[in-house]
This record gives C-alpha cells, sequence and structure tokens, in this order.
C-alpha cells in the first residue's frame, strides 16, 4: 500500500500539470460514470495530499477524493517529468521494487539525491522544479514509481488508449491521469472533504508541525495500545505504513509491544519530529530512505536497492546491523510486523 510520501508526491505531480487547468473526466470503466459527468469540463483548482488520501478540488466547490489502498494507482502519460530529485536517481522508486533506482548510471545520481535528502526539512517545493523539457512520457505512481518514454506510435494517436480497468480518467491537452483500482473514489462537497480530514491524525506536511506534534503525544499517551499498532492507526498520525511504522520504531530503539500511555512525551516528541523527517525524505527521493549515515557507497546501494535500504523492514531471520540478533517477523493486526528483539527490548 502506498504510504503518505507517494500520495504526496501523486499530489504534486497533479499540481504540475492538471491545477489550473480545464479537465475532461470519464469512467472507461464505467463504474464512476456518475461521478465524472459532475467533475467533465471543469478546471482543477487544487490538489492535496493527508496521509494516505488525496483530494483533487475542482471549480464549483467538488472535490474529487481518493484512497488508493493495496491496489490502486495513478498512471500519467504525455507532456508530464517526474520531480528532479526523482529523475536525478534514476527514476524508478518506491518500497516494493527490489532493484530499486539505477544510481549507477552517472555518479551524479547519488550526489544530487544526497544534497535533496540533507535539505528536505522546510524546503519541499524545491523538487517542483524538472530537468529539461517535457518529454512524452508514461509514468505509474503507487506504492513504486516508474518512468518510460512514449513510442512514436503513442506519440502519434495521444491521448492512448485507456488499458485495463481505468476507474477514472482524467484528461488535459497535454496530459492525462488514468486511475485503477482505488479502495475510495468518490466526489465530496467541502463539507464532506473537511468530514473526513476531521477524522485523520495529523500529517507534518499539512498541520502546523508543533501543533501535529501535541495532537500526536495526546492521542497516543490516552490509549493502553501498543506502539506499534498506534503508528499504523491514521486516526492518531497520517501516512506512516508498514514500511515507515518498523523503520520509526527501530530507529527510536522502542518495543513495537508497549502500551501508548506508558510512554514519556519526550519520547513521543522524538517519534514524531522522525516522522517529519522521514516523510520529507520520502517526498523528496521517491524512497524510503531509513538508514542514516551512509557514505557514498551505502547510499548508492541504498537507492538501488530495498535489502540496503532499511534497518529492518523485510529482514526477518536475517541479524541486525547493530547488535547481530536476528530480526523478528510477527502479525500484528493483519500486517507484518518487523522488529530487532535486543536493540528494541525494554524501554
Amino acid at each position: 500500500m502506498p504510504e503518505g510520501h507517494s500520495v504526496h508526491r501523486i499530489a504534486r505531480q497533479f499540481a504540475r500539470h492538471f491545477v489550473g487547468e480545464r479537465v475532461l473526466v470519464s469512467s472507461p470503466q464505467g463504474r464512476f460514470a456518475d461521478g465524472a459527468a459532475l467533475l467533465d469540463g471543469r478546471t482543477m483548482s487544487d490538489a492535496k495530499a493527508v496521509g494516505k488520501q488525496m483530494f483533487l478540488e475542482f471549480d464549483g466547490a467538488l472535490w474529487l477524493r481518493v484512497h488508493l489502498g493495496i491496489y490502486g494507482a495513478w498512471d500519467f502519460a504525455g507532456s508530464v517529468t517526474q520531480d528532479a530529485t526523482q529523475r536525478s536517481a534514476g527514476g524508478r522508486m518506491g518500497q516494493t521494487n527490489q532493484r530499486g533506482t539505477e544510481a549507477d548510471a552517472a555518479a551524479a545520481s547519488a550526489d544530487a539525491a544526497r544534497d535533496a535528502r540533507s535539505t528536505v526539512v522546510g524546503e519541499h517545493e524545491s523538487s517542483l522544479a524538472s530537468i529539461g523539457a517535457p518529454r512524452r512520457t508514461r509514468l505509474r505512481m503507487a506504492e513504486a514509481e516508474k518512468e518510460s518514454v512514449l513510442d512514436d506510435a503513442a506519440l502519434e494517436g495521444f491521448p492512448p488508449e485507456p488499458i485495463g480497468q481505468v476507474r477514472v480518467r482524467l484528461l488535459t491537452e497535454r496530459a492525462v491521469a488514468d486511475l485503477r483500482g482505488p479502495t475510495a473514489c468518490e466526489v465530496l462537497d467541502p463539507a464532506g472533504v473537511q468530514a473526513v480530514i476531521d477524522a485523520l491524525g495529523p500529517d507534518p506536511l499539512v498541520d502546523d508541525p508543533r501543533a501535529g506534534e501535541e495532537r500526536f503525544v495526546e492521542r497516543v499517551r490516552r490509549r493502553r495500545t501498543p506502539i506499534g499498532l498506534l503508528l499504523m492507526d491514521q486516526s492518531v498520525v497520517s501516512g506512516i505504513g508498514n514500511v515507515y511504522r518498523a523503520e520509526i520504531l527501530f530507529r527510536a530503539r522502542l518495543d513495537p509491544h508497549a502500551p501508548g500511555s506508558s510512554l514519556p512525551a519526550e519520547l513521543l516528541r522524538d517519534l514524531w519530529r522522525d516522522w517529519v523527517y522521514l516523510l520529507g525524505v520520502g517526498v523528496e527521493t521517491g524512497q524510503m530512505l531509513t538508514m542514516d549515515g551512509l557514505d557514498e557507497q551505502g547510499y548508492r546501494a541504498a537507492l538501488r536497492n530495498r535489502a540496503d535500504r532499511h534497518w529492518v523492514y523485510k529482514r526477518e531471520g536475517l541479524p541486525c546491523r547493530i547488535c547481530r540478533t536476528n530480526i523478528a517477523l510477527e502479525i500484528a493486526a493483519g500486517r507484518k510486523l518487523y522488529w530487532c528483539p535486543s536493540c528494541q527490548e525494554g524501554r
């Protein structure tokens, strides 16, 4: 399932290529025909993400809400580009992509991505610039991202024909976005949008950082639920999924079974601030890079391969990078939880 950084990146694509444009909206699959008819021909005026939820605003005070869920994805085609930091890192990204990016294509690749990583907090808009002129490309954005250049036949036939079960197609003169397999896809008025947002926990890229921190601490400390479950609860904090949950807890050396109400407020503030940092890195690079202090060779390896990118995620049975204890795997509320029984015990 795409985590918060992916949804924010998708919202940026819409901000770059669709906001301010008149959009033709259709439902090739037919399952969203009524909603498409409400939005067809309107101008998109805003695109924003809150956690794993994305909201596209159209004139007339109508919003399209999308939650990708486990299987959802957006395909962009036409004169679209990835973020500069995405393309410097290679163009293929996401936590499920085993080979990661192709950073060895040029020595500058790792340097550019490292520069982006070091400046993410407070400078999220810097990646809105693109490298070079827009090309006719196809860009798949979900939990992984992949860009490819359209061939001559595709160029002549723009927009390309919908492929597969496309729930929603958004089309401008220069770009098209196809939505497949979402968990949620609906048209809302402003009150409906606010109701969805009010039910969500704080998002570091949306909420005031200090106010978000206070909301997070308060919501965790009033519950005896294990912190490993609370971090996945979108009403407690927005955007954290299985990967970030495991990595944030390890970075804090925190037992995932510790009840939220037992944790000191200062420790929870540290967790929030680490989420602020990691989310910023993810939005800028397109990768859930959770290991700090890597040299150039290690950083290149992390960009290429998930096995070199995380402390504990997907490393069950392998020795901990710190203490050499085998990483444990258990099922918590139906999801896989990875953790080190030694480094994360008893705190």
